[in-house]
């Protein structure tokens, strides 16, 4: 796996010929020219000639490059654009019809995820679906009429504004610090998206924010679940257990940017918070 740029990076746009495009994700993966002809399995005279523009590639050798980089799919098209060539992956709204089966699969996932919440987001953390226990939990955490889900609920929004649930987050240091590691790794592997590198700028303006970049890096076996305590509109409190999953091997833009975000009870009392709304 290759390194990436430092979490306070604030990358640039790629540039739009082929070969400074091409070296620019080289230098953003912190490869050598040599070390990526190896990678590759091209001569490095050859990679040279790419970047200069000597050479013309072929479709192939782009798609190929793009592997081995390990650019998000948006990014390997705009690769191959800058190439002169087609797309290679498609870009399907969710809400079209050549995506009824997939919608069908992500509700089945939902609602197969009850008692407990889980949401499906895209790349920014906006929210695309949900179960009836997230849209309940969502109810019980964010104030009503709360600023923080404009212009549309998004997941960082709702965790870093201080309209959302920071007041109501009984350990938002923690559950805001694993979140902004995970948000920045995204921005790292995907340095080209403006509307991401946009999104971590306006995370880190919201007070405090900035600083949870200096605490110490969450610990790699805690990682996976991420704890947070909620305290509801109730006056109850509810405390869970978040992860994130991706989409496995998808060949559409819009399917490699879906996130699957699901909660699970951390005690028993959790759990039958839970079950109570969903009994209800």
């Amino acid at each position: 796996m290759t390194a990436t740029t430092s979490p306070s990076a604030a990358p640039t746009a790629p540039p739009p010929e082929f070969g400074a495009r091409l070296r620019w994700w080289r230098t953003i993966r912190r490869y050598s020219q040599l070390d990526l002809a190896n990678e590759a399995q091209v001569s490095s005279r050859h990679l040279s000639f790419l970047e200069t523009g000597r050479s013309r590639p072929s479709r192939e050798m782009v798609i190929h490059l793009a592997t081995v980089l390990e650019l998000p799919l948006r990014d390997g098209n705009g690769l191959l654009a800058a190439a002169g060539f087609a797309p290679a992956y498609s870009e399907i709204d969710l809400d079209a019809s050549e995506m009824a089966g997939i919608r069908t699969v992500l509700t089945m996932i939902l609602e197969a995820h009850l008692p407990n919440p889980a949401v499906v987001v895209n790349r920014l953390g906006d929210l695309v679906d949900a179960n009836p226990a997230a849209l309940r939990l969502m109810a019980a955490a964010v104030p009503a009429g709360s600023k923080a889900l404009e212009p549309k609920p998004n997941l960082h929004r709702l965790v870093y504004h201080p309209d959302g649930i920071r007041d109501r987050t009984r350990n938002w240091v923690e559950l805001a610090s694993a979140l902004l590691l995970r948000l920045e790794r995204e921005r790292n592997h995907r340095p080209a998206d403006e509307a991401l590198v946009a999104l971590v700028e306006e995370m880190v303006s919201y007070p405090d924010v900035a600083e949870l970049r200096s605490r110490p890096p969450v610990p790699v076996g805690s990682e996976l679940l991420v704890p947070m305590v909620i305290e509801l509109d109730d006056g109850g409190e509810l405390s869970l257990l978040t992860t994130i999953s991706t989409i496995g091997s998808p060949h559409d833009v819009t399917l490699d940017e879906l996130r699957l975000e699901t909660f699970f009870p951390a005690d028993d009392a959790g759990r039958e918070r839970l079950a109570t709304w969903s009994a209800s």
